[in-house]
């Protein structure tokens, strides 16, 4: 849930006229920058939003017919599925961007599940306030309240696209306002509710663990990516051995930044299961003005963001991220930009290997960027016109 304005926009870096980049993109709907590719790329057509200047001989700016979307079962080069599915809010209500929380949550409407999984989403990111979890910060898991939010990851993992969960902490880094291993919660009361989730999940392999919602105004990155670590350690010495890890940066989880600020930090974050590959950077990115994902109307598609990110990835081992916070409102703007940007995500989903939007849930429908069902069983105008689409 968004109740922050960042201080600063990350200006989306237009693309040169006279050529599109390799990965950059070449023709859609709304494009109006080249459609030549640089030299040794081809435009290759994904869909009516989106063409894309991929690796290849020609040079012809006219878009081939072959799309480069991935099977609906994997995305290339990957053991996870090409993924892409809502936001259940409701246990995360009230937590504040400092790490404090006040209430005792609201449980998302289960029904929701199986009407999205119809659609074709296979990803569900349910966020939940630490505080309820382990009312004293590294003490026991909560038995009742793990009890309550149980049962609604068993609902969703029970639909009928055989979805992942995403089992989101959605605490900025944070308790009550003191940052973890800097000067908060010790690393050591931080990998402990890690490992007592994880062994309670060990056995389910479409649980993916999201060890923290949107770190921000972190002092030090590197201690910062000590904390994951022990995260990471944590989940797998709890015996949770097979399950993805979602490794998340700083500035909110920001896409723009991952690059620059926490990314190379959180690269030396190992995986003592073996290799990188089933941990995945986590980033957001919404497409209003200033990119707090509080306004209705969009103002950008984000691609010159994801393709400085999907660079950024293929220059350090092919590593691989999921946008698990997306959105906008019930506008055309966000019908428009919304789409493109998730066009850009299936066409490059063997970097970015899925998406989430926020949200669904216990949000109403007359929150700002809901895409909460009608009482009619009918869809949000944004989810039908550019979400589903896009649903693997």
């Amino acid at each position: 849930m968004k109740y922050f304005i960042l201080s600063a926009v990350i200006a989306a870096a237009p693309f040169a006229a006279a050529q599109s980049p390799i990965w950059g993109q070449c023709g859609g709907t709304g494009w109006s920058g080249s459609t030549t590719c640089a030299s040794g790329s081809t435009c290759v057509y994904s869909n009516p939003y989106y063409s894309q200047c991929l690796p290849g001989t020609a040079t012809s700016g006219t878009p081939t017919s072959s799309s480069s979307a991935p099977s609906s079962s994997q995305t290339a080069g990957s053991s996870i599925p090409y993924l892409g599915g809502v936001n259940t809010a409701g246990y995360d209500f009230s937590v504040a961007t400092d790490g404090s929380f006040n209430g005792t949550g609201v449980s998302p409407p289960v029904a929701q599940y199986q009407h999205f999984a119809s659609e074709g989403a296979n990803l569900f990111r349910i966020p939940f306030a630490w505080q309820l979890m382990t009312p004293t910060v590294g003490g026991t898991v909560s038995s009742s309240f793990l009890a309550r939010y149980d049962a609604t990851v068993q609902a969703a993992l029970s639909a009928s696209s055989q979805p992942y969960v995403i089992i989101d902490l959605h605490n900025y880094a944070r308790w009550n306002g003191a940052i973890i291993g800097q000067g908060g919660p010790t690393n050591a009361q931080f990998a402990s509710i890690w490992s007592q989730l994880a062994a309670h999940y060990a056995n389910q392999p479409r649980i993916i663990f999201g060890v923290m919602n949107e770190p921000h105004d972190i002092p030090s990155l590197s201690e910062w990516a000590a904390s994951v670590q022990a995260a990471v350690n944590a989940i797998r010495a709890a015996g949770a051995t097979s399950q993805f890890i979602l490794i998340p940066g700083s500035s909110y989880s920001s896409a723009a930044t991952l690059p620059t600020e926490a990314g190379p930090y959180l690269l030396t974050v190992t995986d003592p299961a073996g290799g990188t590959s089933k941990l995945l950077f986590d980033v957001h990115k919404y497409l209003d003005s200033d990119n707090s994902g509080t306004h209705a109307e969009c103002v950008t598609n984000n691609v010159a963001v994801l393709t400085t990110l999907v660079s950024w990835l293929q220059s350090n081992g092919n590593r691989q991220a999921i946008l698990s916070e997306t959105g906008g409102g019930n506008t055309a703007s966000c019908e428009t930009d919304l789409g493109q940007e998730l066009a850009y995500i299936q066409a490059n989903s063997k970097s970015i290997v899925g998406f989430s939007i926020w949200a669904a849930g216990a949000f109403d429908t007359t929150y700002t960027l809901t895409v909460t069902p009608n009482a009619d069983g009918s869809d949000q105008p944004l989810w039908t016109t550019a979400v589903k689409p896009y649903l693997p």
